[in-house]
């Protein structure tokens, strides 16, 4: 096993953020709620205390007990981090006198200690805290400071022990990297030999040990998980594994074909079953988008289990799951200031009877794109634009139709097809169409037109936590849309989301 680093969750929306860092030095790290760790410790040589939405002088604020790591493992308390080991051994954490927001540059740096070491005079760091440490114990040394924070960094004299009241993690904090690869590297001494060739090593090995001759099945999307799922599946257990790949018409156009034919040249053993008309069926009359959602789901399952019903002796259902899903999902138990709440890790009917096995639970997306090309597969369908669960469903506002399924995938293939050809596609994270509940009045020829309106939209974003709207060039648009206009019937208005997330969400529904 790989050298790993422990990071402790106290509800940070940086945390995240910290793991993918670590990761970025090619070492392993896992994220846990601060109030269960995990069993084994011995696993981890250093642990990172993560910031916290909480002040340390809350009554209900986050005290965990660090007895088992302090003094035993090396140890890094960021912002609320800092503040809890501070205030921990007798110092003072007190409001600011103005809320310490943004950037900040170090003017002094001790340049003897390990965990600066390499770091520039006014270096720019980001703070993010409405609280101070305004008096350190005895038993602290100050190892950088801002103009305005006196105890930008300390460490415990005679312990492995540091603490930053900046976040290293992002982008902003210039040297953030150079503080983080100090730490990890040359105090926790791990070694930076977590990459997609290991990754995929182990993990073959771990699924052949697990799965042995058992069956496992497993449902593909045509996305970027799924597909890699499938083929480190395929590579540890062959014709053991089972995919089922689902029409349920609201893919995008010519989508269920295209995708099926891919997975036949990777040599994976995949049944494409057309389940179109099943699930217009359960989405006839309903516009409420939790309600669509719900009956997309309840429809998958009743497909996927009388399919999988056609293979005997299955034991497995392997999911794409990646590891957002996986915090999310504990993180209910801990502090997280949670934004989603919706994903069902693991989730399946128990009169399924099948084990689970996700051999991608350890891994963020872009991770997953770099093994997914480490196992060549090929670029076009890793760098595939992430593509909601419940696909054109929620792009239509409204109740859902054949007829308005067919509109939208005609302009959706405008789009993309643009993008593709104007070579935008790999430099945006997710495009799509909205076709809109409303109508708006044109005129064709000589004609007057009442028909749809099309919202396209299109961000550009690392993880889908937040996102920014694309700046697509002013003649692509207008090409895109009189392209849409000229050959959709039905639409004659479009229009460009330039909305942010937050406060919007990537999809409309």
């Amino acid at each position: 096993m790989e050298d790993a680093v422990l990071i402790l969750d106290f509800g940070s929306q940086y945390t995240q953020l910290i793991a993918r860092r670590v990761r970025e030095l090619n070492v392993y790290c896992e994220i846990h709620p601060y109030n269960h760790l995990p069993e084994d410790l011995s696993r981890f040589k250093g642990v990172i205390l993560s910031g916290s939405p909480f002040s340390v002088r809350d009554k209900d604020a986050p005290y965990p007990d660090l007895s088992s790591i302090r003094g035993v493992k090396p140890l890094l308390g960021v912002c609320y981090g800092a503040q809890y080991l501070a205030q921990l051994e007798g110092g003072n954490v007190m409001p600011s006198k103005t809320r310490e927001y943004g950037r900040a540059n170090l003017g002094f740096i001790n340049s003897e200690s390990e965990l600066v070491k390499g770091m520039s005079l006014n270096s720019q760091v980001w703070m993010s805290h409405g609280d101070t440490i305004t008096k350190i114990p005895d038993s602290f040394e100050i190892i950088s400071s801002t103009a305005d924070v006196d105890v930008a960094g300390f460490k415990i004299k005679g312990e492995t022990t540091y603490g930053i009241q900046f976040h290293p993690e992002v982008y902003h904090s210039e040297e953030g990297k150079t503080l983080l690869k100090n730490y990890i590297v040359d105090i926790c001494g791990c070694a930076q030999d977590w990459t997609p060739d290991s990754f995929v090593h182990n993990t073959v090995e771990d699924l052949k040990k697990q799965l042995g001759d058992d069956k496992v099945v497993l449902g593909l999307s045509g996305g970027v998980d799924s597909t890699v799922a499938a083929v480190l599946l395929h590579k540890a257990i062959g014709k053991n594994l089972y995919c089922i790949f689902v029409d349920n018409g609201l893919l995008r156009k010519n989508e269920f074909e295209e995708v099926l034919d891919s997975y036949k040249h990777m040599g994976l053993n995949v049944k494409g079953v057309d389940a179109k008309q099943a699930f217009y069926d359960s989405l006839a009359g309903l516009s409420e988008p939790e309600a669509k959602r719900k009956a997309i789901g309840g429809t998958f399952i009743d497909v996927f289990d009388q399919e999988s019903h056609l293979i005997k002796n299955v034991k497995w259902l392997a999911q794409g799951t990646i590891y957002p899903d996986v915090i999310e999902s504990i993180s209910v138990k801990g502090p997280s200031a949670t934004i989603k709440s919706h994903h069902n890790v693991g989730g399946l009917p128990d009169y399924m009877k099948l084990k689970i096995v996700e051999p991608l639970k350890a891994l963020f997306k872009d991770e997953v794109r770099r093994v997914g090309l480490e196992m060549g597969i090929r670029k076009e369908l890793i760098g595939r634009h992430p593509f909601p669960g419940p696909g054109l469903a929620i792009r239509i506002l409204g109740d859902i139709t054949p007829d308005k399924v067919a509109i939208l995938q005609e302009v959706d293939h405008v789009f993309i097809k643009g993008l593709k050809d104007n070579d935008l596609y790999d430099k945006v994270w997710q495009a799509g169409a909205m076709l809109l509940p409303v109508q708006s009045v044109g005129v064709m020829g000589d004609e007057r037109t009442y028909e749809k309106v099309v919202a396209l939209r299109a961000v550009g974003s690392t993880d889908g936590m937040t996102a920014d709207w694309s700046h697509l060039p002013y003649e692509f648009l207008a090409k895109v849309s009189n392209d849409i206009i000229n050959k959709v019937k039905g639409v004659n208005r479009v229009v460009y989301d330039i909305s942010s997330k937050p406060p919007a969400t990537i999809e409309w529904e």
